[in-house]
């Protein structure tokens, strides 16, 4: 064998063969050995990709556009104020290095997943070296080592078996399938065999749950399934969320506004008004600064950190603060199966006994003693715990429920027929037997299985105590029952018994398993989660397609994906793909017939990420859920990753965005109403914010043009930092409109310009910038202190001034809705909305009311009559946006936005 390890299909080769190519033999490896291949191999662990440090990921943080654009406005504000903008400066400092800072802690929270993975490896295994059993570490293991497995033990590197004994592997990690799988190490299996279905196989991190077995390493470190998975997930591409591409796509539009602006401004001062140069360059660089909203950064994380704690509340764990909006722009939920759509517990559905089919929840009469549930219930391991918790194989377990649920008290009956002997599972015969003392002296042989292996063993059987041998038309009669469960996804296992009346001296199948009364058919399945059909129809109404990709058997994955309504259950479609058939086809040919699959089944970690990366290559917003090992690469590369808080690995965490804390389906739905939420709550105060930048850059270069001194710095400033934030913040956390969940989703071409919130903006600035004019206007017109040009002077600016804070939280209300009118959207429903606006109107008022503070402001107090004219011109806002809303929904344009 080459330094460089082997990634042959083993489990397609003899064990001969393989030994032969690993270099060993059923005896081991020699230490010499073991130390010389662990030199050429290196250590079974998986590797570390190169840290960056804090310095370079905290400066990474300021390559945003955005960014950018607010430290160039916060030195060109100080520079050209003389001093004055160090305050504002300060503010937008604040905001960008806090900004950074969390960027550095989410990237920190990611890099988790790989830590999570390496500390998934077990510290022992037992090996043979020098001919003898000894255990060593499990990193120092190598190709060729012979390693022992036994119950409770997890598999420590990728290892082809050589033998085992009624050996059970529980491989949900890598698979997402529920239920151990059945190792056997002589099966044969083919090429393109999923991991689930390669039984001759024991892959690292996965648990033995029962029997054992011997096997031979084949790969270790990064070269087994788990390092193939790790290095996926250091090597998978994180994808732009739309929020991000959003405030990408707003920083370049406010870098061109910025800019003409800047440039108009300029060239009407110096060449139009005469204006010395640098004049003109310190108005318009404070005209530029003006129309940035400075104070956008901290409110898009205000409203998204308000978004997780809602979402926390509802069970959704946020772990990455844009996710929160990325799931209001969902267009496909990639859901796994086990444990998300189902309740990841193997439960009884039907069950056939005295010539008849019955629905589990139908009664039964307990002084019958049911000899069906006699026999599941005695030919079993499962433990109870003190607690009442049911301890072992998920199928056992559920006959034990069942019988719980049936009002059996188990414990007693397990008392009352002490179990004195046993023939243990064997996967080649497919049956476990029991044998009960009975009180009077006889002993109850207790006996399940597979149907076909147990029929064969019957000769007898009992119906309602009625024994008659088995004839052709009851043999159908079961056959017949057994393919209608089958047929349904359930699994079947049947029961028999019989009463000897003594033990025969050799405990085996032959002497045993002989002779049995048959007592009936049990089918399980794991269910559907109660509220999950519920969550995928409120999804579909929404325009969200639900997709299942999971590592179970098709059959079973068809019908669970028709229980919930993912597939139609009427449609004779095939709507199932299987992760063999996917592997025929190349990336380009997938893509051309994707669409049409709403189910994927027996798929591999890479067959999950060409699926995600399919219906991306579309345009389509992808979220993922998973809970394993295997889908950690997948959640990482889906635009939203969310993991499951209960059954998840803390790999599948680390690389999610989200996790869910109930492991549930419909709180998904619950989290994609919260992130449409919050997406149009951004939109409300980008319009808000925008539009009130947009009056105050237009009313002071329009004034310009007209020689008129509006406002001053100080004004801007104040206006920014109250009426602007305060309103902004609390727009964030606006009730969601009715009927949210009935839009079609964004989608990634959207952006927060759309559904009408640009045209919005342009004329509710030109709106307000008017009705400052107006008044600054009227004051000139009728002024109270006739003669005195700088008192009337000081009463315009005092106006103006006071119009616009004003208009901009009147306007706050228009906000609500881009569409409807303030009269229907609920007033008052926010409360910190009801707060906000009262707060930044007593701070705007006590800058012109109280002695002091109007001296620093520069305005004067005001008579009634100029109040009127004020409160006047704010009131007008609501008044014309009321109007053009009325307008907008008579033509149909409120309708054409959604």
């Amino acid at each position: 064998m080459s330094k460089e390890q082997k990634k042959a299909s083993f489990y397609t080769q003899s064990q001969k063969d393989v030994l032969e190519a690993v270099e060993s033999n059923i005896d081991g490896l020699s230490s010499q050995e073991a130390k010389a291949r662990l030199d050429a191999y290196g250590h079974n662990e998986l590797e570390e990709g190169e840290k960056r440090s804090l310095v370079a990921k905290f400066l990474d943080q300021f390559k945003d556009l955005m960014i950018i654009i607010l430290l160039v406005a916060a030195v060109l504000s100080v520079i050209t104020s003389g001093g004055e903008g160090v305050t504002d400066a300060i503010i937008i400092l604040t905001v960008v290095v806090l900004n950074a800072a969390f960027g550095v802690y989410q990237e920190g929270q990611a890099e988790a997943a790989i830590e999570a993975l390496k500390n998934m490896s077990s510290p022992l295994a037992r090996v043979r070296r020098d001919g003898h059993v000894v255990e060593v570490d499990s990193k120092d293991l190598v190709p060729g080592d012979i390693v022992l497995l036994e119950a409770g033990d997890v598999v420590p590197a990728d290892m082809r078996l050589l033998e085992t004994a009624s050996l059970k592997i529980e491989e949900a990690a890598l698979t997402g399938e529920s239920v151990p799988v059945e190792k056997e190490a002589d099966a044969e299996v083919t090429a393109d065999a999923g991991i689930g279905d390669r039984l001759n196989m024991a892959y690292q991190n996965s648990n033995v749950t029962y029997g054992r077995g011997l096997g031979v390493v084949t790969n270790t470190g990064m070269y087994t399934e788990v390092g193939h998975i790790a290095g996926m997930l250091a090597s998978a591409d994180e994808t732009d969320t739309p929020l991000k591409q959003n405030l990408n796509q707003l920083s370049k539009v406010l870098t061109y506004v910025v800019i003409i602006i800047a440039a108009i401004t300029f060239a009407v001062g110096v060449f139009l008004r005469g204006e010395a140069p640098l004049a003109g360059l310190m108005t318009a660089v404070a005209l530029a600064v003006a129309a940035i909203p400075e104070g956008l950064p901290a409110i898009v994380t205000v409203v998204l950190s308000l978004g997780t704690q809602t979402l926390a509340k509802r069970n959704a764990i946020v772990r990455k603060l844009p996710a929160v909006e990325t799931l209001g722009s969902t267009e496909i939920i990639a859901s796994d199966k086990t444990g998300t759509l189902t309740m990841n517990q193997m439960t009884v559905e039907k069950v056939f006994y005295d010539g008849s089919l019955h629905e589990a929840d139908d009664p039964i009469a307990l002084e019958l003693d049911l000899p069906l549930l006699r026999s599941v219930v005695l030919a079993n391991d499962t433990k109870i715990d003190q607690e009442g918790k049911l301890i072992g194989d998920p199928t056992e377990t559920a006959f034990i429920q069942f019988a719980l649920d049936k009002g059996y008290d188990v414990k007693a009956y397990l008392e009352a027929y002490p179990r004195i002997a046993e023939v243990p599972f064997d996967s080649e015969r497919k049956l476990m037997s029991t044998i009960h003392q009975l009180p009077n002296g006889q002993y109850l042989v207790a006996v399940k299985g597979a149907p076909d292996q147990l029929l064969k063993r019957c000769t007898t059987r009992d119906n309602a105590g009625d024994i008659a041998p088995i004839t052709q038309d009851i043999t159908d009669l079961i056959a017949e029952n057994n393919s209608v469960m089958a047929h349904q996804a359930l699994r079947v296992l049947a029961g028999a018994y019989k009463i000897i009346d003594e033990l025969p001296e050799d405990i085996s199948s032959e002497t045993v398993e002989q002779d049995l009364i048959f007592t009936g058919l049990v089918g399980m399945i794991d269910p559907e989660r109660p509220e999950a059909a519920q969550a995928v129809q409120v999804a579909k109404e929404a325009g969200i397609r639900p997709i299942m990709i999971t590592g179970d058997h098709q059959d079973t994955a068809e019908a669970i994906a028709k229980r919930l309504g993912i597939i139609d259950p009427n449609d004779t479609e095939d709507h199932v793909f299987t992760g063999a058939e996917l592997d025929e086809l190349s990336d380009e040919d997938f893509q051309k017939v994707f669409k049409q699959y709403s189910v994927y089944a027996r798929v591999s970690p890479e067959h999950k990420v060409r699926i995600v990366k399919a219906w991306q290559n579309e345009g389509k917003v992808v979220a993922m859920t998973g809970d394993g090992v295997n889908d950690a690469p997948s959640l990482k590369t889906a635009d939203i990753g969310i993991g499951m808080g209960i059954t998840g690995t803390e790999v599948s965490k680390g690389a999610s965005d989200m996790v869910l804390a109930d492991d549930n389906f419909a709180t998904i739905i619950v989290a994609v109403e919260e992130g449409r939420k919050v997406f149009s709550n951004i939109q409300k105060s980008i319009q808000y914010l925008l539009s009130a930048n947009m009056a105050e850059v237009f009313t002071i270069f329009f004034a310009t043009l007209f020689g008129w001194d509006v406002l001053e710095p100080v004004h801007l400033l104040w206006i920014n930092l109250v009426t602007d934030t305060l309103p902004a913040i609390a727009l964030g956390v606006e009730p969601a409109e009715p009927g949210v969940m009935k839009h079609k989703p964004r989608g990634r071409k959207s952006s927060f310009f759309s559904g009408g919130v640009m045209g919005a903006i342009i004329y509710q600035g030109i709106f307000q910038t008017l009705l400052v004019l107006g008044v600054y206007g009227w004051a000139l017109l009728f002024p109270e202190h006739a003669g005195n040009n700088h008192a009337i002077h000081e009463d315009a600016l005092t106006m103006a001034y006071a119009t616009l804070g004003l208009i901009q939280l009147v306007h706050a209300f228009n906000v609500k809705s881009v569409y409807q009118s303030i009269f229907t959207v609920g007033l008052f429903k926010n409360k910190l909305f009801n707060w906000a606006i009262p707060v930044a109107f007593v701070l705007l008022m006590a800058t012109i009311a109280i002695p002091g503070f109007n001296e620093f402001f520069h305005v004067s107090q005001l008579s009634l009559t100029q109040w009127g004219a004020v409160i006047v011109g704010s009131l007008l806002m609501v008044v014309l946006v009321e109007i053009v809303k009325a307008f907008q929904r008579a033509t149909g344009q409120d309708k054409k936005a959604i």
